[in-house]
């Protein structure tokens, strides 16, 4: 039986790759994906078959990846992040679930950091409690859904971590969803953003929910907009965005009573 692994690959570089990924890329005949994301792995794998296609390409991209499949051959399908948070995991299994040839394969979804953890890691701890993920992109989403989603998030007190906050179509992106966060959260609501994340050109920056919005933002980034507990505590002389678990410190907790002899 042929295998397709769906292969979540972090920010994409080697040390950022969990074991079971760098398993997966060495076990299957040809890597797959966008090109973008196969050339980040590609250099680690010189002697594999490469099969890339480009943006809005991922309905094509998974049909081949299935043909191939179906044929015999084991074939990696790449993703930046996870392969199943805004990748092709769910599109391959919808595909395979509708073609009865494709019983004989079996498909393997395997895990990655997403972006979501590896910014806020850079950022501190700001998804330490409970949190929501939000795509800015309407290419997939109705605009109304995402607004609905966003108003939904700030009244539910989440940590939010935004995905596609600007493209060259949408440069208003980040600032009209910080308009919306805006109607409920403070300006002054701690936040933070990430780019290149595990790659050349890392940055991170902690801000303000008003100097966010007027953040250069672009495909690269992810942007985290706190709750409100969410602090910018100094830990080794470096600011760190933080939202708190809820632990009580050991400053704050009442003085023990001394046990009696």
């Amino acid at each position: 039986m042929s295998i397709i692994y769906v292969v979540g690959l972090g920010a994409g570089s080697r040390d950022g790759m969990t074991s079971q990924a760098q398993a997966a890329l060495t076990n299957a005949d040809v890597i797959a994906g966008y090109k973008t994301y196969v050339d980040l792995v590609s250099p680690f794998f010189p002697d594999k078959k490469i099969f890339s296609t480009g943006m809005m390409q991922e309905r094509e991209r998974c049909l081949a990846v299935l043909d191939m499949a179906k044929k015999g051959t084991s074939v990696a399908l790449v993703c930046s992040g996870d392969a199943g948070v805004y990748g092709m995991a769910s599109l391959v299994l919808e595909l395979a679930s509708k073609d009865t040839a494709s019983d004989a394969v079996e498909i393997l979804v395997v895990p990655g950091v997403t972006a979501a953890l590896s910014g806020a890691a850079l950022l501190g701890a700001p998804l330490s409690h409970d949190f929501c993920v939000i795509s800015l992109s309407n290419l997939l989403t109705p605009q109304p859904l995402i607004e609905k989603r966003l108003r939904a998030a700030t009244l539910g007190g989440f940590a939010i971590a935004l995905y596609n906050p600007r493209s060259h179509h949408r440069p208003d992106t980040l600032r009209n969803a910080c308009a919306i966060l805006l109607e409920t959260l403070p300006a002054d609501t701690p936040c933070g953003w990430a780019r290149n994340i595990g790659r050349e050109g890392e940055e991170s920056h902690i801000c303000t929910l008003s100097e966010l919005a007027e953040a250069e933002l672009d495909m690269f980034c992810t942007a985290f907009i706190g709750n409100s507990s969410t602090r910018v505590l100094l830990s080794g002389g470096t600011k760190r965005l933080v939202t708190p678990r809820g632990y009580t410190l050991e400053s704050e907790a009442p003085a023990r009573p001394e046990a009696s002899l």
